[in-house]
């Protein structure tokens, strides 16, 4: 007998226009779309054409207008400036229309667009919505990111305004943004009407007299602004995807399928329904914070927590378990890394125990892929269904999901589930042919994708086209590899370009690496593929251990090598390891290994704009040249 998640899988795909046109009716429209699935232009199919809508009227004044303007929006928790602030429907309505006042004295309309460079505080909210209010498009760059970058985002993107803060707050230091974003300024051939700046304490910046206007002067001066109506295929956000280098690669979100889709994911998915909290941890300037901080949770009626802090460190490895106890948390939503970071740090869960997380009642990881090591970890110490599920910056929501609001699925230690209802996949081989049930190929969705997809890059369809659309007809190429097993659920290894050739047997990075991360004194690891004369390519090993560990370095490589062997066997040719301090990652907790390669390799490599701690690259460096490797940069 088929259960809930088997029907709306079917539904979905036998009739999408029925089944996405049936949650489309769950938001406000100020008139209702002509086509819910518009193929005039296949493969650029849009949704919802002819529709109108608003998405800050559907996450904010909707809710005042129903009587829940009481009910708290979102729950700001600082560690870093031990302050807490509580937004109920009621204040975000006026703060928004407010700054949305503002940026209309700024000459902002519908179209243009807005970059908010912003730390993790209320307003990066509100001006975000307050774009979306007016019908500007906002495009959110990470907070700190340096000025070179935030110069080649803003030359593509042409805002008429910029919002930024005066500085970001991160445990131990202050990173003054002001400067940056000057310079980023100076750097560019765009120039920016206005720059709306919020001073913060810690770092008050210096304004440009002309340009410059502080946060409160501009409020102060605004009247309040209604949200207009704007076509459900009008662009809500740009997103520039982390790692870009060369010409930025902007993905679009549309207004009427991203808001449909992710109010839909929220209850079907997540489990959630309206007037309960939900906290995403990560940040506003990463896919996930658009998707799962701000937009999902108001659009459907939950608090949102937005957290200023680290998983340790702020003040210690308690630091999650503290917002779920304090803030009645039901679902926490964050990246595998954070949760090694915490095992690594308290691998016992002695932390745990000082609080009560009885109202937890689901943890969800996604970013990259999910280890059982580390899923078996979370699910022992919070006896709570730990959800592995994927997606990616260009998809706006899961791709494969474990929907809790479905009915639960058997969860599989390794896979992200099964696709989500409206994704079809197949895993396939350089021709495009499926390859057999358990075998890995690449993924890829049959179009169209789904409401809430990316319907173009910004200002590059045929861009769009040739990196996604082109090798694969009919097809979205994800970029990742993986294999379907004979019960349909998705096992996402890797990266395609991180599948290695050992002598001819194609091995993935992630299968690996899952391995290694079951050592019990292995906190987490990253494998890559390094050049070999003899066989193509070897896979390469660096392990981080958890804090304390006694035991000598070379036992534990021995024995990490001993355990690939036994559980993959003598064909991957695993010998070589090395433990590292720490692993080079992206801001938003990707490990680079595309970087390590090709330090490994000894061949030219461009710092990666998106990284957390450059200095790691040298520790890296020196740990790979100890193995013969690394030689030249």
């Amino acid at each position: 007998m088929c259960n809930r998640f088997d029907r709306a899988y079917q539904r979905s795909i036998d009739d999408p226009q029925g089944f996405w046109g049936e949650a489309a009716d769950a938001v406000h429209w100020y008139k209702k779309w002509e086509q819910v699935l518009d193929a005039a232009d296949a493969p650029f199919y849009r949704w919802f054409s002819g529709g109108e809508t608003n998405v800050c009227y559907n996450a904010v004044d909707l809710h005042v207008a129903h009587g829940r303007g009481a009910q708290a929006a979102i729950i700001y928790d600082s560690p870093v400036t031990h302050r807490q602030q509580i937004l109920t429907y009621s204040d975000l309505k006026s703060h928004t229309a407010r700054f949305a006042g503002a940026l209309r004295n700024c000459g902002v309309e519908k179209g243009d667009r807005v970059i908010i460079y912003m730390p993790m505080v209320p307003q990066a909210i509100i001006a975000m919505l307050a774009c979306a209010r007016l019908g500007a498009i906002h495009s959110v760059v990470f907070g700190g990111f340096a000025p070179h970058e935030l110069a080649v985002r803003m030359d593509d993107a042409r805002p008429k305004v910029i919002v930024a803060a005066s500085c970001g707050i991160e445990p131990g230091r202050v990173v003054a943004y002001k400067p940056l974003l000057d310079k980023a300024i100076e750097l560019a051939a765009h120039r920016p009407h206005a720059c709306l700046i919020l001073q913060r304490e810690p770092a008050r910046a210096k304004m440009c007299a002309g340009r410059d206007i502080d946060w409160e002067a501009a409020v102060e001066a605004a009247a309040a602004v209604d949200c207009a109506p704007v076509a459900a295929t009008d662009p809500l956000y740009i997103l520039y995807t982390s790692g870009t280098t060369g010409a930025p690669k902007g993905v679009v979100r549309d207004t009427g399928g991203g808001m449909v889709a992710l109010k839909w994911s929220m209850k079907n998915i997540y489990n959630m329904h309206a007037g309960e909290v939900f906290w995403a941890a990560s940040d506003v300037g990463w896919v996930v914070g658009h998707s799962y901080i701000v937009y999902a949770p108001l659009l459907n009626g939950n608090t949102t927590v937005l957290f200023e802090g680290k998983p340790v460190g702020t003040p210690d490895p308690g630091a999650f378990w503290r917002v779920i106890a304090e803030h009645k948390v039901k679902a926490l939503f964050t990246a595998p890394t954070a949760f090694r970071a915490i095992k690594k740090e308290d691998p016992q869960g002695e932390y745990l125990k000082k609080y009560d997380l009885s109202g937890l009642e689901s943890l969800f990881l996604a970013g990259e892929r999910t280890d059982p090591s580390t899923l078996n970890w979370a699910t022992q110490k919070l006896r709570i269904p730990v959800i592995d599920h994927w997606w990616q910056t260009e998809t706006g929501w899961p791709i494969c999901a474990n929907c809790l609001g479905l009915g639960a699925l058997p969860i599989k230690q390794g896979s992200a589930a099964k696709p989500a209802p409206g994704w079809q996949l197949r895993a396939v081989d350089a021709a495009g042919k499926p390859v057999a049930r358990g075998d890995i190929g690449a993924l890829v969705a049959k179009l169209p994708l789904p409401p809430g997809t990316f319907p173009t890059l910004w200002e590059a369809k045929q861009r769009y086209f040739d990196g996604y659309l082109k090798n694969f007809p009919g097809y979205y190429e994800s970029g990742d590899a993986g294999y379907i097993d004979e019960d349909g659920y998705v096992f996402v290894m890797s990266r395609t370009d991180d599948v290695i050739n050992v002598a001819g047997h194609r091995l993935s990075t992630g299968a690996i690496e899952e391995v290694l991360a079951s050592h019990p004194e292995v906190a987490e690891c990253a494998v890559m593929g390094v050049a070999d004369d003899l066989k193509g390519e070897l896979p390469l090993g660096c392990l981080v251990l958890n804090t304390g560990v006694q035991r000598a370095e070379h036992e534990i490589v021995a024995e990490a090598v001993q355990l690939v062997r036994a559980e993959i066997g003598p064909v991957a040719a695993f010998k070589l390891a090395v433990v590292v301090k720490q692993l080079p990652k992206t801001r938003s907790g990707k490990i680079l290994r595309g970087t390590m390669k090709k330090i490994a390799d000894g061949v030219a490599w461009k710092m990666p704009a998106t990284i957390d701690d450059p200095a790691i690259l040298d520790e890296i460096t020196a740990a790979l040249q100890t193995l013969g490797y690394a030689k030249s940069r």
